[in-house]
């Protein structure tokens, strides 16, 4: 096992997305997952429920104490509901984990539509977390709001993903799943420039947790030792084997199969 992973994310009593995604992807991956858990929240397939928030100096805490004793190779973020547990979070990485590679998962809904992301805390978001992230992977309706415009098509994606870089982090990969077509397109953008990763669409029900997999895989890769593009298109091989196996669970928008490993990826 190598790699370690500090998640600090939200709880999906589904088992789907959440820190259950990211622990299963981390681990599928090779790498060790620890885990700050930021929210509980009771869901399945077919949407959130209830959402029981984590006091922030309890989830600064956890942090903390992973850092101090088994230490961290990257930490991948997922839902960060308000301002304060924003900031405690920053605060942690800043004090204790400075230089780690971020990548930052800007969580805002769910795949049912429930919000997750209180609309006071985006400027949080963008002022204090985007600054200090290595990555960011935002869906299509999440750079429009971390943007503040509307994206048309795969160009639109690309002006979204240098506007984001505008804002502090080192490299942004805008997602076009949520683009009509039969093709996939995501938008990697960093200071270096520009990489299109590009895919046949799978045609499946099976997306529930997609975001939170593919941000976990990445901080993988991340932690072991790959370079930033290699670590994505790791991932994203990860997440469509994960994607083409699903178990088929529940009647909303199931589950992957993140029991895939590294060798079914050779």
């Amino acid at each position: 096992m190598r790699g370690r992973v500090l998640i600090v994310a939200g709880s999906d009593s589904g088992g789907g997305a959440g820190i259950q995604a990211d622990i299963k992807a981390v681990t599928a991956l090779g790498a060790f997952a620890s885990t700050a858990i930021t929210a509980l929240t009771a869901q399945n397939t077919r949407g959130v429920f209830g959402v029981f928030a984590v006091p922030p100096d309890f989830i600064a805490q956890q942090m903390q104490l992973v850092l101090e004793d088994i230490g961290a190779d990257a930490i991948k973020t997922g839902m960060l509901h308000a301002p304060e547990v924003i900031e405690a979070v920053c605060s942690v990485y800043e004090r204790s984990a400075k230089g780690v590679p971020l990548v930052v998962d800007p969580v805002m809904v769910a795949k049912g539509g429930a919000l997750l992301l209180l609309p006071e805390a985006r400027d949080a978001l963008v002022g204090r977390l985007l600054p200090l992230a290595a990555l960011i992977t935002p869906n299509l309706p999440e750079a429009e709001v971390l943007a503040g415009q509307k994206i048309d098509g795969v160009e639109g994606m690309r002006e979204v993903a240098a506007r984001l870089l505008d804002m502090g982090p080192k490299a942004v990969l805008v997602k076009g799943g949520h683009l009509e077509g039969p093709k996939v397109v995501d938008v990697l953008r960093t200071r270096d420039g520009e990489h299109l990763f590009e895919d046949t669409r799978i045609d499946t029900r099976a997306t529930h947790g997609t975001g939170c997999t593919l941000a976990s895989a990445i901080a993988a890769g991340v932690a072991q030792g790959l370079g930033m593009q290699e670590a994505i298109t790791r991932a994203r091989r990860y997440l469509r084997l994960a994607m083409a196996h699903a178990p088929g669970l529940g009647g909303g928008h199931g589950p992957l199969n993140h029991a895939v490993t590294v060798t079914d990826l050779d």
